[in-house]
Parts: C-alpha cells; sequence; structure tokens
C-alpha cells in the first residue's frame, strides 16, 4: 500500500499539536462485545504543541545556543538534510524536534508480539537511476550488492514476501487488489485498457527528453502536454477517457486514498497518474512491483537515517520562533523536558516543516512566498490490534496487504509478514483509515471529538465484514489519531511558479525542506528534499 509510504510528509515541529506521547490507557463500554479489549488512544496531546500558536505564555530564554545549522523538524526532510550536511563536512547542525523520537509519521512502536508501524509501511523498490536513495539503503543493509550488470541487490529479508495481497470482494479473499472475483467481462476490458495506458504513460518523455513521470517529482518533464493534466481532477480525467467502470473506480479511488488520502475526486489527474506511471524500479532480484518492508514499517528507514547523523538532536523542543539577525538567524525553542525556554543563533536555519507551521515561524521574515492556493492536509486514523489468530473466510490466505472492497478504509496490513518463524497465532494487524468524507478542516475536528470505543467500535464493525468473530479474538487496540497525515495533492498544487519559488532560499540565511515543497508526500520526496535544501546550504546559494 502506497499509502503506508505516504505519511511522510509531517516531519518534527511540524504538527503542531501531535505530540507522540505513550496514550492515556482506555477501556471500551462495559458489557459490550468490546468490554475486554484495553489499549490507548494517541496523537490528540497538543498542550506542548500549541504552545506555538500562542508563545506569549512561555518563559524567557534562560540561555543562549551557538551552532552552525538549525534544522527544525526531524521528519524524513529533516533528518536527510542533517545526514547530508554531516557526510559533507557540516557536523556542527543541531536538530529540532518536537516528539519524543525522530521520524514524524513514520514513527513505530513494540509490544511483546510484534514491532509495528504508526504510519508509513513500506518502500517501492527504487528507480536505479536515484543514487542517493540506492547509497543510502546500502547503508541500512538493504542494498546488498551490485550485480555484474550495475543492477542492485536487495536483501531478501527486507523484501516482502509471499503472499503479498488479497482483495475481500463476494464474500471471497481473492489474491491481488485488482477486482476479480464476480468482475464482469465489459468491466474487466476497461481494467485492461487502463493499464495499457498506464503502461504508456510509464513510457511517455516529453520533448525535453525527460521522463513524464518519475520519482522524485522535480525531475520530470516540463513537457505542457502532461503538466496540464495537473489542472484537471483524476475523476474528470477518466470520465473523459470513458473509464466508468464501478470496479475500476473503485480500485482507483483506493489507490488515491491509499497514496495521498484523497479520493480521485479530489486529487490531481497528474498525481494519479504518477502513482502508478513512476514506479520504475529495477533490481537483479525484484520487479518494479516489488516494495520493501519492515515490521516497523518505514520506522526502520527513519532510525536509519537517524543513526547515520546521530549527533546534535534535541527532542521534546518545540520551535516557536524564528528571527533573521545581522549575522544569521536566531529560533526561539521550548524544551517541553525541562520547561526551559532557549534562544539558539546559527548562521542558517533550514525548517524542514509543513508550510503553515513554517508561515506561523515566520511571520515577522519578509519575502516569505505564499502557495497559490492553501494546502490541504489529510487527517488519518491508525490503529494496531493485537490479536489472538484471525478468522479466515474462503479464499487467498492472510497477506502483507489486506483490503476490503467497498470500506471506507484502505485496509490493513500485517506487521508479523517479515517474520520466518512459524506457529505463532498472535499477530499485530495495522489499520488505515484516510478521513476522506468531508473537509479535511471539518474532518480533523470531528476525528479529535470521537473516542476510542467510538474508534474502536467503527473499526471493529469493518473488521467484521470479512473476519466474523474477530472482536472476541482482539486483545490490545492501540489507537491513533493522525491530524495533518500528509498533504494532498489537489488539482492545481503541483505545477505552478509559486510551488518551486517556495523551494528557493531567503537571503542565504532562510533554507527549506518539505515534502508540502513536493506537493506529495512519499518517503521519497521527503529524502529528496532534505538533500536539496542541504546542497543549497553547502552551495551558498
Amino acid at each position: 500500500m502506497p499509502g503506508r509510504r505516504a505519511f511522510l510528509g509531517r516531519t518534527g515541529a511540524g504538527l503542531a499539536g501531535l505530540l507522540l506521547s505513550p496514550g492515556l490507557l482506555e477501556s471500551c463500554a462495559p458489557g459490550s462485545a468490546r468490554a475486554h479489549i484495553r489499549g490507548s488512544l494517541r496523537g490528540a496531546n497538543q498542550a506542548t504543541g500549541h504552545k506555538l500558536w500562542n508563545p506569549t505564555k512561555l518563559p524567557a530564554p534562560s540561555r543562549t545556543i551557538q551552532t552552525g545549522i538549525i534544522i527544525v523538524g526531524g521528519g524524513v526532510a529533516g533528518l536527510s538534510a542533517k545526514r547530508w550536511l554531516e557526510r559533507h563536512g557540516r557536523p556542527d547542525v543541531l536538530l529540532l524536534e518536537l516528539d519524543e523520537q525522530v521520524g514524524g509519521n513514520s514513527a513505530a512502536g513494540r509490544n511483546g508480539v510484534s514491532a509495528y508501524p504508526w504510519g508509513a509501511h513500506y518502500l517501492p523498490v527504487p528507480d536505479p537511476r536515484n543514487h542517493e536513495l540506492l547509497e543510502f539503503l546500502r547503508e541500512a543493509g538493504t542494498v546488498t550488492g551490485f550485480a555484474p550488470d550495475g543492477q542492485p541487490i536487495y536483501n531478501e529479508y527486507h523484501l516482502c514476501l509471499d503472499p503479498e495481497e488479497r482483495l475481500h470482494i463476494n464474500g471471497h479473499w481473492q489474491t491481488g487488489l485488482v477486482p476479480e472475483m464476480g468482475v464482469p467481462a465489459a468491466d474487466r476490458q476497461q481494467i485492461a485498457r487502463f493499464f495499457a495506458l498506464i503502461e504508456e504513460m510509464r513510457q511517455a518523455k516529453g520533448q525535453d527528453g525527460l521522463d513524464a513521470f518519475v520519482i522524485p517529482l522535480d525531475h520530470s518533464s516540463t513537457d505542457e502536454q502532461f503538466r496540464q493534466l495537473d489542472a484537471l481532477t483524476f475523476a474528470d480525467y477518466l470520465t473523459g477517457q470513458g473509464f466508468t467502470s464501478p470496479y475500476l473506480r473503485w480500485y482507483l479511488d483506493y489507490c488515491c486514498k491509499d497514496d495521498y488520502g484523497t479520493t480521485a475526486a479530489q486529487t490531481s489527474a497528474w498525481a494519479g497518474i504518477h502513482y502508478f506511471a513512476a514506479r520504475k524500479g529495477q533490481a537483479h532480484n525484484a520487479t518494479s512491483a516489488d516494495v520493501l518492508t519492515w515490521p516497523q514499517g518505514n520506522g526502520f528507514l527513519v532510525e536509519n537515517l537517524r543513526q547515520q547523523a546521530a549527533e546534535g538532536i534535541m527532542t521534546h523542543t518545540l520551535a516557536y520562533a524564528v528571527h533573521e539577525t545581522p549575522t544569521g538567524v536566531e529560533v526561539l525553542a521550548y524544551d517541553a523536558a525541562t520547561h526551559e525556554t532557549l534562544r539558539i543563533t546559527a548562521p542558517q536555519v533550514l525548517l524542514a516543516t509543513p508550510q503553515f507551521v513554517t508561515r506561523r515561524l515566520l511571520k515577522d521574515v519578509p519575502g516569505l512566498i505564499q502557495p497559490r492556493q492553501p494546502l490541504h492536509h489529510t487527517p488519518w486514523v491508525v490503529a494496531n490490534l493485537t490479536v489472538d489468530g484471525l478468522p479466515q473466510g474462503p479464499g487467498a490466505p492472510l497477506s502483507w496487504d489486506n483490503v476490503l472492497y467497498g470500506s471506507p478504509s484502505v485496509g490493513y496490513v500485517n506487521a508479523n509478514q517479515q517474520e520466518l518463524q512459524l506457529g505463532n497465532q498472535q499477530k499485530v494487524i495495522t489499520y488505515y483509515w484516510p478521513l476522506t468524507d468531508e473537509a479535511p478542516e471539518a474532518a480533523r475536528r470531528r476525528a479529535y471529538k470521537t473516542t476510542y470505543d467510538e474508534w474502536l467500535q467503527r473499526i471493529l464493525a469493518e473488521l467484521e465484514k470479512a473476519h466474523t468473530g474477530i472482536t472476541a479474538r482482539v486483545q490490545q487496540a492501540d489507537v491513533w489519531v493522525w491530524g495533518h497525515g500528509m498533504v494532498a495533492p489537489a488539482p492545481g498544487t503541483l505545477w505552478h511558479a509559486e510551488r518551486q519559488q517556495m523551494a528557493l532560499p531567503l537571503r542565504n540565511k532562510l533554507f527549506f525542506a518539505h515534502t508540502d515543497l513536493s506537493g506529495m508526500s512519499i518517503f521519497e520526496e521527503g529524502f529528496y528534499q532534505g538533500i536539496r535544501a542541504a546542497r543549497q546550504i553547502l552551495s551558498g546559494v
């Protein structure tokens, strides 16, 4: 599920109000079928993050710290930038992270049964032209070497084990996620025609010789015949191409929700095609259809980014103001662990934060480019359920990725998939639900008002449709509400001058790196944005 990688749009102090916390122990309604389940509701601790919106109540700075470069935000973009700077002679970097751990929406957890993700879950096999990403994966032990033809060789324990995907449709589990069971011939023909079109788009190049669709997005062709697709919704594009099959349209809605947290009607047509056409991974022992995954999801990748530049990270630290000075910048920050306010000075600062936080931090700084239209960030709910076996209906066996046709969710992943031991009936399944049924702000407000028991009741009601009796087998259920899960690639947000201008530094003091600057929130974009900004700092642009 690409959406598992898509959560990386949030970085560090970027989401004020979503402080990673142990969570309060919750219980379900006494006497209900859920009364035996224990767990926690997480992600709604706004005490520290909301100080960003009213910093006047914070104490005055009690001491000053001097450093070479300040990075605000410890998500993928911030960590990627820090790693790149250190590898190129700049170890004098101090990274500030609001939460108790770095990684943003690639946070991970663990219990006595398994490690598990709280967000992004996998990485597609990368395009071999993405040399920086391949080098990082080599250092992480995911790429183990290169074949004589130059193709990377991936660690077999990191490639997703079989069975990989299944779909519950018409009361049966089928192999694969594209609907097949009970699908009429005419719909099958439309599905085949759609994938033939996608193959054309995968091979397409613009008049500038560049791929029409590639990762990172900035390396895609500037040819207007492709970029003009950003003005349409994906739903309108599909209708214009004669793709009306309800089975195909359900699948494409699922894909958009999974990767972007939006429906096809809310997604740029360019982004909808990019979901498929930018998959160009090649390897000695894998194809573009293969994915890399770990029990803790992309927490594995984040931990490797952290380890490769481990010094100079301050967690539990809220940056709440950034000011220019004659010699550089100063960042005012609140240490939530010590309740101390700090003044941190440096010649340069890199803001690895979403745009709405960047604007708040720089509200008194002139020259900040504003996006053409406000960016929306989709809220998500993620639940990790520890179960004593899964009741299975007819059809394909438990897979890594398990999706329910017609569900508002995008299904669940089996966190234990990569384990080799046999016979363990206990599992942790990670359930993902993008809240797409109303506008993001309204969905966010409603999500924060929903109780633990209400979330659990809704989630179990969906799972019971495919796993009759699963409620009695759930031992623990922890629920996380991501209020601003990921930037939404709405029509008109990808290819406009303001998006690229927002990535330019101001006066060689203020630099920017975040997936908001790509317009789509996937690991590869966060990794790229961090390196791009680090190169700007190193070159003195």
